[in-house]
């Protein structure tokens, strides 16, 4: 009489191809809207070199290495949070997926004191200040303002994806064989981290 050892099964839910594929999509449409601001900034650094130079100046490079390095750690623990979850560690998934948003809060941190510096000195947009200055400065600023802004929006917004998130795997809704949205959370962050990669370089690196 023979015996078989049981086979585990996993199924793959029709629904997780379509979360997938909407995020990828999702994902896209930000690269195109960041890729259009790149692009802006690329023609008014062309025409105002010097101008952007000089305004580069202002900005804080130790600062922006700092974050740069928090959002490089933040996204090896997201990726390692899916890792965890797919070996049915929960609990070090869980703590991944903290420690991911306690690096975010800590990018948000330091930019505050970043734009709270720039305000103070009276370098903001609208302000006199920054009126009176060279219309290249002005155009600089306001890029940077404008990009560093909506890029701290998606980060708010990333912290808000792994806080769901954190509260499905609480519901059971998130496990070992079922971690799309984990996923999903974690390309999201990749991308912040991405753009970041990006904006970094264009504002406190080229002089």
């Amino acid at each position: 009489m023979s015996s078989s050892a049981p086979t585990a099964v996993h199924h793959v839910h029709r629904d997780d191809y379509g979360s997938r594929m909407g995020m990828w999509l999702f994902l896209f449409t930000e690269l195109v809207l960041f890729g259009g601001l790149f692009i802006v900034y690329s023609v008014y650094r062309f025409t105002h070199q010097q101008e952007f130079h000089i305004a580069a100046q202002e900005l804080n490079t130790t600062i922006g290495l700092i974050n740069t390095i928090i959002l490089l750690t933040s996204s090896m623990t997201a990726a390692m949070s899916i890792t965890a979850m797919q070996k049915g560690n929960v609990r070090f998934a869980k703590g991944l997926v903290w420690v991911t948003i306690m690096f975010a809060f800590a990018f948000m941190v330091n930019k505050y004191f970043e734009w709270s510096a720039k305000i103070h000195h009276g370098i903001y947009p609208g302000s006199k200040e920054l009126l009176n200055k060279p219309e290249g400065e002005i155009l600089y600023f306001g890029l940077y303002y404008v990009m560093t802004g909506l890029h701290a929006l998606h980060v708010i917004v990333g912290v808000v994806f792994f806080l769901f998130i954190l509260r499905h795997i609480g519901q059971g809704k998130v496990h070992q064989t079922q971690y799309v949205r984990l996923e999903n959370a974690a390309l999201y962050w990749h991308l912040v981290d991405l753009i970041w990669i990006f904006l970094f370089p264009l504002f406190y690196l080229i002089h």
